[in-house]
């Protein structure tokens, strides 16, 4: 018997159980680094499959990894279980988190004691606090050969547009005074924070593609007949590489300080979040997940060119070690995820069908990472290229 055909006979002796993963992972939502529930069923689910498990990876409460075989090759996949804030899976994580699992689990099954090992990393807070690249900096994916998940969304696409993301709060320091009674006193930091919105809305007439920064004001003053002697602003960039997004980066801090220059107010630019770099897509990798997910039925295609789908810490990864981040839809292409409808898809039948197909088109895949020297030099070599 195939080894292709001994994985899809073991998803399908599975597919209950681990629809019931996803499903009680999205009855019961939690957010960034809060999601103690959700990693100790997965942990706990391959714990008990005679997986090695060590929690708190990288020093986060709510990480763990799951090892089962030695040495190299490494097959990784990540696992995403965290939800948004009164929205609850509407990124469908409770889908990416099973069809981890799932994968991992099958691979071990299958694969009779064949060299090297299978990974499951437990990755949190993917929303925003950037689980997988605080696990990058620690070096849990430095003995890695390949990185493989999916992402449930509206497309069926072989891999991710994901662009470099962070933020930045610019705060202004002025002098309050009465408005009326000594104006000539006042230096107003909020008329400062809003010149600097124009100056970021007129660079962002002429950004490259993929690149914008979008800003709100979290503090602006205190009464209307106090000038504000403080205000800040917090700014969000993205752009198409990561080394556009330092570019752009480095341009909002010039404009901060040529406009405290221009106002007599002084200002502190900091960086507030995780840097999410843009993704690398591995065309040997994803080439093979296509291949095995359109003997489900479902055909992946390339992206539509100049339409970019957020960003991931998934890009950090993909950034040292090949990786691949297909979307598959569990809805049509109206849709769009963070939203409640989408939520409610990532429980549907449909989510289930693709959850099952992703998992033996992951295991497949994986397992020819494991057995093909061939392929993983392919994939490196394509890595190698793209950093230069």
């Amino acid at each position: 018997m195939s080894l292709y055909r001994r994985i899809g006979e073991e998803v399908a002796r599975r597919a209950d159980a681990l629809w019931s993963v996803a499903s009680a992972l999205h009855a019961d939502p939690e957010t960034a680094f809060a999601e103690h529930r959700a990693a100790a069923l997965l942990s706990g689910e391959l714990e008990g499959a005679g997986f090695e498990m060590r929690r708190g990876t990288a020093g986060l409460p709510t990480a763990f990894t799951a090892r089962s075989g030695r040495g190299r090759p490494v097959v990784a996949f990540p696992l995403e279980y965290d939800a948004l804030p009164g929205l609850g899976h509407a990124c469908g994580h409770n889908l990416i988190a099973a069809a981890g699992l799932g994968a991992a689990l099958v691979l071990d099954a299958v694969r009779d004691g064949t060299e090297g090992t299978v990974l499951a990393v437990g990755t949190p807070a993917e929303e925003g606090g950037g689980g997988k690249a605080l696990e990058v900096e620690a070096g849990v994916f430095d003995e890695v050969d390949a990185a493989l998940m999916f992402h449930p969304g509206v497309y069926d696409w072989v891999r991710a547009p994901l662009t470099a993301q962070e933020q930045y709060r610019v705060a202004f320091r002025g002098r309050a005074a009465h408005p009326t009674g000594n104006p000539t006193e006042g230096i107003d930091a909020l008329a400062a924070l809003i010149e600097l919105f124009n100056v970021v809305s007129a660079l962002g007439r002429r950004l490259p593609e993929g690149s914008h920064a979008q800003g709100i004001i979290t503090e602006g003053g205190t009464a209307t007949n106090i000038v504000p002697e403080y205000a800040e602003g917090r700014f969000g960039l993205r752009a198409l590489t990561t080394a556009a997004l330092d570019e752009l980066a480095g341009q909002l801090g010039t404009a901060a300080e040529g406009v405290a220059l221009a106002t007599g107010t002084t200002v502190t630019v900091e960086r507030v979040s995780v840097r999410y770099e843009h993704f690398r897509d591995s065309p040997a990798l994803s080439e093979r997940f296509a291949g095995h997910l359109d003997r489900a039925g479902i055909a992946l295609t390339a992206p539509v060119p100049g339409v970019y789908l957020g960003s991931s810490d998934i890009g950090n990864v993909s950034n040292r070690v090949p990786a691949i981040h297909p979307f598959v839809a569990i809805m049509d292409a109206g849709g769009s995820d963070h939203t409640p409808e989408f939520a409610e898809a990532a429980a549907s039948q449909r989510a289930r069908r693709v959850l099952l197909a992703v998992v033996e088109a992951l295991a497949c895949t994986a397992a020819d990472v494991l057995g093909d020297a061939g392929l993983r030099g392919r994939a490196w070599e394509e890595l190698r290229q793209a950093e230069g």
